[in-house]
């Protein structure tokens, strides 16, 4: 009987174990700060500069954020969902595009060119936001798988609506898509 209980427990717990981050939907992000590095700044000189980031500045804009991994290969595991953002063309005073990368989690030596994309990614998309995690803080906080990339759909109060820790099936990304649509059009009937 106890061996029962115990199985059943598993099971039940089973779904709960899978999921490698600790994200509640519901809830802001568990409290991250970034000081090292941080959120990169396009100066107007067409210069790069850095300034100190907390998660507690996801308020204030519906996001989609990607925390990944500083290598290629964890950059192509949502590559369809970055090109369907762009492509959605959402409005930029209402939602803004996050990228956070690891690049304590890269190959050793690429972090020339981990920055060398980023920057060419800011200048491109200046309205999007990049966060640069040199120390992993993120991937330790949120408990997030090595060499991946974690997908997360947050409101305007910076509440989780949706987490993936992974690559995103088509139907998946059309979800996430589709949630984006439908909170910005609450959003335009509350004001």
């Amino acid at each position: 009987m106890k061996l029962l209980k115990s199985l059943l427990l598993a099971l039940c717990l089973s779904p709960l174990m899978a999921s490698a981050h600790n994200f509640v939907i519901g809830q802001p992000v568990p409290p991250v700060a970034i000081s090292d590095s941080g959120e990169m700044l396009l100066n107007d000189d067409g210069s790069f500069s850095y300034r100190p980031w907390k998660s507690a500045q996801f308020a204030g804009k519906i996001r989609i954020v990607q925390y990944i991994a500083g290598r290629t290969s964890a950059k192509k595991k949502n590559s369809f969902l970055i090109k369907a953002v762009k492509a959605a063309d959402f409005p930029e005073d209402r939602f803004q595009p996050t990228t956070m990368v690891n690049t304590d989690d890269a190959i050793p030596g690429s972090g020339f060119f981990v920055r060398g994309k980023l920057e060419k990614n800011k200048r491109r998309y200046a309205w999007s936001q990049f966060i640069v995690d040199n120390q992993g803080i993120g991937q330790r906080t949120w408990h997030l798988k090595e060499e991946s990339s974690t997908i997360l759909v947050l409101d305007k109060a910076g509440r989780v609506r949706w987490a993936k820790d992974g690559a995103l099936t088509d139907d998946e990304v059309y979800q996430v898509l589709d949630m984006v649509r439908d909170m910005l059009r609450e959003e335009s009937k509350a004001s």
